[in-house]
């Protein structure tokens, strides 16, 4: 497309996507519309991309899961309904009431989940600049896709027919230029030009293509935009062209990622989806991915093998081989490898937790270590802690989860059981195997099972 500046668009752009198809063949009994790319639904992707390009909330047709599409994209989106699947001509037809009245209308298809918004605003402007009655996006590639192909008049830039593959001619079927299917409209024109739309002879549709043999026949002019991005025309009809959208996607990501200042030692094996944000100087490692809101700070090592879900990170985080969701870990914190953090876990700054560590709705005060082989459920650690290897806080009795509280300074010895709910106050000590069933005041030294104070310790 032009990096040429773009004059103001028309007022009023309204973007349509047309999601009610059935998608039979990727074979789910869930719509088409839901499979996912980089971790959000195939419509969220397309809603976003026609928001941006227009500044407005799109109209999505729906059909085919027509509740569960609509829930997915809640009130980012007007709805209009296809009940019966009469072709994309008319699908477009059921957005005239909320588009009425905008002086251009998009089109695009909610399978096309890589579509940027730049793009889109490209042909949006060509619409305007050249006054056309339609702009639509074309394709030169080898592969047509099962695309219909561009008739140009020859010597200038009108397009004169598209013909679908199926009905093409073998010197039609030798043209690159394809119709990737997505168009801008002159608003005024569309509407009473869709009326004019002929049920095709075979299937009783109403096909968008049409339109353009009614331009013409209008005297007006039908404009093309070719783009040279193969990877944003993958439209998904199965799950073949799923896995090609997610590796285009995730290049996309990744590229974006390491151009501002992330490295990213194998983008091959990396998997960051597009929600998530990664500060610069921050090293991701092979085999590491990164979902949904998930915020990493500056200057962190993540991976190799991490796998991180909803959660906050610091800067200068260390993380190696674990599994962190839904968790806040906090500056210059070093985890693993083969830890786990569970939701509400919490790692205050300059911690460090060992080997096959787990911990689940606690905080780990700051400058606190907990030893490998051990687990923290329902706790709350203060700061400069000592937590020995294989220390469990026993937080479930068979019918409710109870609280551990362990004070600054505290040292915990090896294999020590915290039968909760229980506390070990500040700078007290447990010794290696005791099973703490009773709180241990301040800067005492409980041992035994079950564990009694045998002295005090000097503060």
């Amino acid at each position: 497309m032009s990096d040429e500046p773009h004059k103001p668009y028309p007022a009023r752009a309204v973007a349509i996507i047309l999601a009610a198809g059935q998608g039979t063949r990727m074979k789910s009994k869930l719509p088409k519309m839901l499979h996912t790319v980089g971790g959000a639904a195939l419509i969220e992707h397309c809603v976003a991309t026609a928001a941006t390009a227009t500044g407005a909330h799109p109209i999505v047709v729906v059909g085919h899961g027509a509740e569960a599409v609509s829930t997915s994209v809640g009130d980012r989106a007007q709805f209009a309904v296809q009940g019966e699947q009469l072709g994309t001509g008319h699908a477009v037809m059921q957005a005239e009431a909320p588009a009425a009245g905008a002086a251009q209308v998009t089109v695009t298809y909610g399978d096309m989940p890589l579509l940027t918004p730049e793009t889109l605003q490209s042909l949006m402007a060509l619409q305007a600049d050249t006054g056309a009655a339609i702009a639509l996006l074309t394709l030169e590639t080898d592969n047509a896709r099962g695309f219909g192909r561009i008739i140009r008049d020859a010597g200038s830039e009108r397009v004169l027919a598209i013909v679908e593959e199926v009905a093409c001619t073998p010197e039609q079927l030798a043209i690159k230029e394809v119709n990737v299917g997505a168009y801008a409209f002159d608003g005024a024109w569309l509407w009473d030009a869709l009326k004019r739309i002929q049920p095709n002879p075979k299937k009783g549709e109403y096909f968008l293509t049409d339109l353009v043999e009614i331009a013409r026949a209008d005297g007006r002019e039908v404009r093309a935009a070719m783009t040279r991005d193969v990877e944003e025309c993958i439209g998904i009809n199965n799950r073949v062209d799923l896995a090609d959208a997610e590796e285009a996607l995730r290049k996309r990501i990744n590229r974006r990622h390491m151009l501002n200042g992330v490295t990213i030692t194998d983008p091959a094996t990396t998997y960051i989806e597009a929600s998530v944000a990664i500060g610069p100087d921050t090293t991701i490692l092979p085999g590491t991915w990164l979902r949904g809101q998930t915020r990493i700070g500056s200057g962190c090592r993540i991976g190799p093998n991490t796998h991180i879900i909803e959660s906050t990170i610091g800067d200068g985080v260390e993380i190696l081989a674990s599994m962190i969701e839904h968790a806040i870990i906090e500056d210059d914190v070093r985890v693993g490898p083969f830890a786990h953090f569970r939701p509400g876990a919490r790692v205050c700054a300059g911690a460090r937790v060992g080997n096959f560590a787990e911990i689940k709705n606690s905080t780990l005060g700051a400058g606190s270590h907990m030893g490998h082989f051990s687990y923290l459920g329902d706790a709350t650690v203060g700061e400069h802690v000592n937590i020995g290897a294989g220390t469990i806080t026993c937080n479930f009795d068979g019918v409710s989860k109870n609280r551990t509280v362990l004070g600054d300074g505290a040292f915990i010895g090896s294999d020590t059981l915290l039968v909760a709910p229980v506390s070990v106050g500040a700078g007290a000590r447990t010794g290696a195997g005791a099973v703490v069933t009773k709180d241990v005041p301040e800067h005492s030294l409980a041992v035994g099972v079950p564990a009694r104070v045998i002295r005090k310790l000097d503060a």
